[in-house]
């Protein structure tokens, strides 16, 4: 099991998120590629929310064929092309999180590989080995 750490000599995390996250000793990794608001057939989702969704559905989609949950992110890393999307980020965010916590980056770009899409998630996950 991993061990968050939101230690009182540093400012509280500003959302849902944790300071850091200690993964345990001979713990399978899971890096997962950035992913965006397209879904299995290719087409952008419209829309902030739906993209943010649709990222969120591909990484949990990712995690269960590795035989984990978002119970095993350890940290996830969210870029946005407009500042204005923080808050729809963030409710998406949280709501595929079902109350995890991972460390966590967001940072608002100048652009992602396609101007289709507005929001890409990468993550780590690590779980312990049995």
């Amino acid at each position: 099991m991993n061990t968050v750490h939101n230690p009182s000599t540093v400012a509280k995390p500003a959302s849902s998120y944790s300071q850091a996250v200690e993964v345990p000793a001979n713990a399978r990794w899971l890096h997962i590629s950035g992913q965006i608001g397209v879904a299995p057939d290719g087409i952008p989702r419209d829309g902030i929310e739906a993209q943010a969704d649709q990222c969120w559905a591909n990484i949990r989609s990712i995690l269960a064929a590795a035989g984990m949950g978002v119970g095993d992110l350890v940290k996830v890393t969210t870029y946005l092309t407009n500042k204005g999307h923080v808050g729809a980020a963030r409710t998406a965010r949280d709501k595929a999180l079902d109350g995890n916590r991972p460390a966590s980056t967001l940072v608002v770009v100048a652009a992602l590989a396609s101007p289709a899409w507005l929001i890409e998630i990468e993550a780590v996950a690590a779980k312990a080995m049995k």
